[in-house]
């Protein structure tokens, strides 16, 4: 199996979460599906039927987690001058179709989130950028078409580059 790579505070947030489902959720779940049987007839209980199936859910979630998690490869980013986009930099792009510029942290795909800016290096934008220098020009597909852009600036380890 391929390791997947993650920054350690990724990392951190994952177990976590995972914490969070086996000590919080899972517990009141089970509350949930005691108080459910107390109401009696369980075939015409809806409760009960919502309850078991929150349970599944949880459970599943559990065992996605802790799969995850073992296949994790922590890799803290380079806190060194940044040359080249990799696993753990900032890259500020420009789009040559409507000049807006973006700042994007590349992480690994467990903890991407276009809403906090980090894209996954096995995305296609992140695939692209990858081993790319200031001044390179990028092509990459998306759903909307292709696009092209300009790598502006690079930063080590996630620093955040001030307007």
């Amino acid at each position: 199996m391929n390791r997947i790579p993650i920054t350690k505070a990724g990392y951190n947030k994952l177990k976590k979460e995972l914490d969070h489902l086996k000590t919080v959720l899972i517990p009141a779940n089970i509350k949930d599906i005691e108080t459910a049987r107390a109401h009696g007839d369980l075939s015409e209980n809806a409760e009960y039927s919502a309850a078991k199936e929150r349970q599944a859910f949880l459970h599943s979630k559990i065992q996605e987690l802790e799969g995850n998690i073992a296949l994790c490869n922590i890799i803290e980013p380079d806190q060194t001058e940044a040359e080249t986009v990799v696993f753990g930099t900032s890259v500020v792009i420009e789009d040559l179709n409507t000049g807006e510029r973006i700042q994007y942290f590349l992480v690994g795909p467990l903890e991407s989130d276009i809403n906090e800016k980090k894209i996954s290096v096995a995305s296609p934008i992140g695939k692209a950028l990858i081993g790319k220098t200031v001044g390179d020009t990028v092509s990459f597909k998306t759903p909307g078409g292709m696009r092209e852009v300009e790598v502006i600036d690079i930063r080590p380890g996630g620093e955040w580059i001030k307007d």
